[in-house]
């Protein structure tokens, strides 16, 4: 034994040991229940008056208020008698039961969760690129300047799988989200990725995507439940959107590993954009799952739904479901226009107020009066770039124009 373990051990012993009352811990004025009830009802005055700044009343103005005036609570109206509580005695008992506000406003543990199977749950964002533009748009609207370079993405909740593609919008535009989404789903022509199917559920965020009518009325087509996050302050205390990091990660990774590359070489357009992007996403997904011993895109085809996947409708049966619905009022004629473009409907429905289900990617028009549907009714009259425009939308859903 050496000299500084003996003398280790010698303070040790000679230390005194903390004594504490008999009745240590038990109030003295008041009952254990009492107590405890008037330290919630204390504790619960502070987080009822706290704001945004962390502001909240005393507990010295907490036993005045229920000295005084008393509080009603689910069990009835309850009022201390004054000179019973002090201010060091209850602060005393909130620390000590766990009511201090630091352990009453602290948040609880987040959940991770993992989806069973692949296409159980996509997670769909989208992110502005780091190369803002390209040098020749496929399309510019007038008078807006060069619309913005957009990634869209979706990851499969259970394997991680990603799959991204540029879109030249100007903010978050939902026609190109449904385009990215018909491509998602749709059976992919490069080897390698076998990417495909309609997901049960989409995850995403509150923002004007999720909220617009027409994609709920898609995803409701395609029987995809759309769950996004609960806003500020509807769960309580708790911080509701903190769970997008599956599909925020890729963002950085596509755009450290994959978009800094453009550096040496930019794409002339979103069309090689996405060439280019298709044969990063091969790496990606090639790369190892984040718990199992293998690669994600071989998670995701050995977790499959035993019932299959959902295969994706044609774009034709797509555009039927993307429909924008608008209240007019048809014409004597039975005609009604729609952005310049006339329809000639039913005679019947002339000088009647109808709901038009006008289609975002097609020329055809349906009507629906008093529970009924009529159409498809087609334009009679109205520019003739029109029909061209819709009918390159046709055949190229991937790089379509406006």
């Amino acid at each position: 034994m050496s000299t500084d373990t003996l003398y280790r051990a010698l303070r040790n012993l000679s230390r005194p040991k903390s004594i504490n009352r008999s009745d240590s811990g038990t109030p003295r004025k008041l009952s254990l229940s009492e107590m405890e009830l008037y330290c919630e009802i204390i504790a619960a005055m502070k987080i009822r008056t706290s704001n945004k700044k962390g502001r909240h009343l005393s507990t010295a103005r907490a036993i005045e208020l229920l000295e005084e005036f008393g509080m009603d609570t689910p069990n009835g109206f309850i009022q201390a008698s004054k000179g019973t509580l002090t201010r060091s005695t209850v602060n005393y008992y909130l620390k000590a039961w766990g009511y201090d506000n630091e352990r009453m406003t602290r948040q609880p543990p987040a959940v991770r969760f993992q989806a069973e199977y692949s296409n159980e749950c996509w997670h769909f964002d989208l992110s502005q690129s780091d190369l803002k533009h390209v040098k020749q748009p496929l399309w510019v609207e007038p008078g807006k300047g060069n619309p913005l370079l957009m990634l869209y993405s979706v990851v499969d909740d259970r394997s991680g799988v990603c799959y991204q593609e540029y879109h030249c919008v100007y903010g978050e535009d939902m026609e190109a989200a449904l385009r990215f989404l018909f491509n998602a789903m749709t059976a992919k022509t490069t080897d390698g990725f076998p990417f495909q199917g309609i997901p049960e559920m989409i995850y995403t965020d509150n923002g004007p995507i999720a909220k617009n009518m027409v994609f709920q009325n898609v995803m409701d087509c395609l029987k995809i439940k759309l769950v996004t996050h609960l806003p500020n302050g509807k769960d309580g205390r708790r911080v509701t959107a903190r769970s997008k990091g599956k599909v925020e990660r890729p963002f950085r990774t596509v755009k450290e590993a994959y978009e800094t590359l453009y550096h040496f070489h930019e794409p002339e357009n979103e069309v090689e954009a996405n060439l280019w992007l298709r044969q990063y996403l091969l790496l990606y997904n090639d790369k190892p799952h984040r718990e199992s011993p293998h690669s994600r895109i071989e998670d995701w085809l050995r977790n499959l739904p035993k019932s299959g996947l959902r295969s994706m409708c044609s774009w034709e049966r797509f555009c039927n479901f993307a429909r924008e619905p608008q209240r007019r009022k048809v014409g004597s004629d039975a005609r009604v226009s729609v952005e310049g473009v006339a329809y000639e409907v039913e005679p019947d429905l002339a000088g009647e107020t109808v709901i038009l289900w006008w289609g975002l990617f097609d020329n055809e028009l349906y009507v629906e009066f008093s529970d009924r549907r009529y159409g498809p009714f087609y334009p009679v009259d109205g520019p003739c770039c029109r029909s061209f425009l819709m009918i390159w939308n046709r055949l190229s859903p991937g790089m379509a124009i406006t």
